[in-house]
């Protein structure tokens, strides 16, 4: 049985937005909001308040993370990195990573699916 994708977010096609503007900070928890979510990968964007976080996992495939707003600690086989506004970093596959929230932040997650 295969899992079945999620349309792309049909609010958003044909028209412009800013990713910061889909998702708000909420005290005491990370929000998301899919926008792409195909067999091949997904786009979603993320909003973390202050001292949330991800707990450590791993992924079958790369991670693009881009932080859009604010700054995240990103953890990658325990080695941990400050992201900013601006900045990008990728996710390598099966290797463990985590993500905290020193502050809040937005970020978007684009992972490509492939074999």
């Amino acid at each position: 049985m295969t899992k079945e994708s999620k349309p792309t977010d049909p609010e958003l096609l044909g028209k412009s937005f800013a990713y910061k503007d889909l998702v708000q900070v909420q005290r005491g928890s990370v929000i998301s909001r899919t926008l792409i979510n195909k067999k091949s990968g997904t786009v979603t964007v993320f909003a973390f308040d202050q001292g949330e976080s991800l707990s450590e996992h791993t992924a079958p495939f790369d991670a693009l993370v881009e932080i859009i707003e604010g700054k995240a600690a990103i953890m990658i086989e325990g080695v941990e990195q400050i992201v900013e506004q601006g900045q990008q970093i990728i996710l390598p596959a099966n290797k463990p990573h985590a993500v905290s929230a020193p502050e809040p932040f937005k970020m978007v997650l684009i992972m490509i699916r492939d074999k």
